[in-house]
């Protein structure tokens, strides 16, 4: 193992970085996203439900025992779809899990990786014409392209299927983008690299009628609703080629975990009490045509973070272009799973101020 305070500087570099990152919502959006690095046979990965963004502020660094966890998902043990138990506890001082990614981090061969949810990667990611689209853009890169799979030991089951020449990019579908490198400045500049070449412009859309949504958010039955934290979510209501895209379904797992299965969208002149009447239940988050967006007021940040990120992906995806959706059963193994009801639950805990790290 490297000396101390060599890794140390290492790792606190990684957590400055994972702060620049987690500040950007058009790298990644709320707790979604995560880094690690690799010491001897210790990775440091961040903790799920915590936000990048707080990399420099807070302790969100777990230690994992790397080979037992590999050993583990060679052998496709069920014990490698809880990566908790791989924990070093007496370093882990927060107590908290390691991300839901932890085995696709282990089994990266380089010892910096970071996973993002970039908008303009997720806009090609979602498209069933990825590889063709984005084959260009990457040449010249060591790339491959995932197919979706459910986050964690199934996604890290899909990238071992690589083999060993797994490459240091990684486009995941309906998901996002892992890079990595052996450094922390090498991955950074990878990752500045491959966004340049997937950039798109996004369309632009007129702006919110905020007395309209204020009218409507005191129509509700059973609750009250908000504006959301950004502006920039409204747009997806205000561009009718994006409202399309909203309304094909789910495209990537955390708008399904942080505000439900894909888009509620108001029909003309309803109010959020019919809304809430149509659709059995009090919607996180309602797309309102032509106005902007509301959300339920008892949604924590992430589903803020979440609404903004439909807007900014929906409009960096063509019109016309051939979308895949998650399925139901796909839907299902999302909601139904402990390692994502534990991410929810720290994000109420959060809302509410009783943060644990």
């Amino acid at each position: 193992m490297p000396e101390a305070a060599s890794w140390q500087a290492e790792l606190d570099a990684l957590r400055s970085l994972s702060a620049r990152l987690g500040a950007d919502p058009l790298i990644t959006q709320g707790a979604g996203g995560n880094t690690s690095l690799k010491v001897g046979d210790i990775l440091w990965i961040k903790a799920s439900g915590t936000w990048l963004a707080h990399g420099a502020e807070r302790d969100i660094m777990v230690p994992v025992a790397l080979e037992p966890l590999l050993a583990a998902v060679a052998a496709a043990e069920p014990a490698a779809e809880q990566a908790h138990r791989f924990v070093l506890a007496s370093q882990n001082a927060s107590g908290l899990r390691p991300s839901i990614e932890t085995t696709v981090h282990a089994l990266m061969p380089k010892r910096v990786v970071l996973h993002v949810h970039c908008v303009d990667t997720i806009a090609f990611a979602v498209r069933t014409d990825c590889v063709a689209e984005v084959a260009p853009r990457l040449n010249g890169l060591k790339w491959a392209y995932v197919p979706y799979a459910r986050p964690g030991l199934p996604l890290a089951l899909a990238i071992a299927e690589l083999g060993s020449g797994v490459p240091d990019v990684l486009v995941l579908g309906n998901h996002g983008l892992v890079v990595a490198a052996d450094t922390v400045d090498g991955a950074e500049m990878l990752l500045a690299d491959v966004r340049r070449r997937l950039r798109t412009n996004p369309r632009a859309a007129g702006d919110a009628d905020i007395e309209a949504l204020s009218e409507l958010a005191a129509t509700g039955e059973t609750a009250h609703y908000r504006l959301p934290e950004s502006e920039a979510a409204h747009a997806v209501a205000l561009d009718p080629d994006s409202l399309a895209i909203a309304a094909r379904g789910s495209l990537y797992p955390d708008h399904v975990i942080f505000l439900g299965e894909g888009s509620v969208i108001a029909e003309p002149d309803e109010t959020m009490a019919k809304v809430e009447a149509r659709v059995g239940y009090a919607p996180a988050s309602v797309v309102c045509p032509g106005k902007g967006v509301l959300m339920r007021a008892d949604v924590p940040a992430n589903g803020d973070a979440m609404a903004r990120c439909l807007a900014d992906v929906a409009a960096r995806i063509p019109a016309d272009a051939p979308l895949r959706t998650l399925s139901p059963e796909e839907l299902l193994q999302l909601t139904d799973w402990d390692a994502e009801k534990y991410r929810q639950e720290l994000a109420r805990k959060a809302a509410s101020g009783d943060t644990a790290g």
